[in-house]
């Protein structure tokens, strides 16, 4: 089997060369190791060090942030015949030692898509802001919801994908891959497993990825939101209905009530026409759900297609080499 380890760098000089050094020669199960760099606009001196350590390099021209740079990242490595590829930052946060026990589940038929899980103790970890660790609770618990399996860590950039994973990979997201690509690895029926991992973060050290934790739990929720309406138009669309329609069933009981009593529906009638108004717009809401389950089917076939398309197109790659 062979494995292409990758790292998505943005000027990481310091750090690069030392984690493609540290990367096991030997891993059972595997036959070939090629070690990989998503250059994503580095003004250092990250490629040329990254060359010097026997990786290969893919350059973006200009910065094109984490989702972009993940997909070329898992295209490529179908490109080079890859059974299975690991991401792993590279800012040695994570320890370059524990990738075998992350491909591990794969070798053995046992997981398509294996993920580190930074909180297995139960515990933040030592430097980790409040704001980030709580955020990374929060989307754990919505993505858990959402897929309907315990999740524990839905944001570690420290993975393992089977061949069949990367072929199911399409990543929309133009922000970050990481809640995105739970859901969907989920919607395809993969085996997912979460595996407790090391992390070190370094005290006073800024991610480049999150900036505040403000734009992260709103950048998050909002690419988490956007997987929900994408995977399950009809609940989403049916909660944001139910709202009005219930509120405006409620409107509608008091007129009536208020009829009753007194023949008359002055001086509700304001209450009347809202009532209308908002059962009317949770029932086109509701009918949005409906059109919209509609075109999932039919994006749903389409990325059946393009699986099939990659799948082949690969092959022949793989066979040509």
């Amino acid at each position: 089997m062979k494995l292409v380890v990758f790292s998505i760098c943005l000027n990481e000089e310091k750090t690069i060369g030392e984690l493609l050094e540290r990367i096991p020669q030997n891993i059972e199960g595997i036959d070939e190791i090629v070690k990989m760099v998503i250059d994503d606009g580095s003004k250092d001196n990250t490629v040329n060090i990254a060359k010097e350590h026997g990786a290969i390099v893919f350059s973006n021209t200009q910065q094109k942030r984490l989702a972009y740079s993940f997909q070329r990242a898992i295209d490529e490595a179908l490109r080079v015949g890859a059974d299975i590829a690991v991401n792993i930052d590279g800012d040695l946060q994570f320890k370059p030692e524990e990738i075998p026990n992350l491909v591990k589940p794969i070798v053995k038929s046992k997981a398509d898509f294996v993920a580190g899980n930074r909180f297995s103790n139960g515990k933040r970890p030592e430097n980790m802001s409040l704001g980030k660790y709580y955020g990374n609770q929060l989307g754990a618990y919505v993505v858990s919801r959402l897929t309907h399996q315990e999740f524990f860590d839905v944001t570690c950039g420290f993975r393992a994908y089977s061949r069949e994973a990367m072929l199911q990979m399409n990543i929309n997201s133009k922000y970050t891959y990481t809640q995105e690509s739970f859901q969907l690895m989920a919607s395809k029926n993969l085996n997912i497993v979460q595996i407790p991992i090391s992390i070190k973060y370094f005290k006073g050290r800024k991610s480049r990825v999150v900036t505040s934790i403000f734009s992260f739990i709103t950048l998050s929720a909002f690419n988490i939101m956007r997987a929900f309406r994408d995977f399950a138009p009809i609940k989403f669309f049916g909660i944001l209905g139910l709202i009005p329609f219930l509120i405006g069933i409620l409107c509608i009981l008091f007129m009536g009530i208020f009829f009753l009593k007194t023949g008359d529906f002055t001086p509700y009638k304001f209450v009347g026409f809202t009532g209308l108004y908002l059962v009317t717009l949770g029932m086109v809401i509701a009918l949005f759900g409906l059109i919209s389950d509609m075109i999932g089917r039919m994006v749903n076939n389409q990325e059946k297609i393009l699986y099939f398309e990659k799948k082949n197109y690969y092959s022949r790659i793989k066979g040509g080499k």
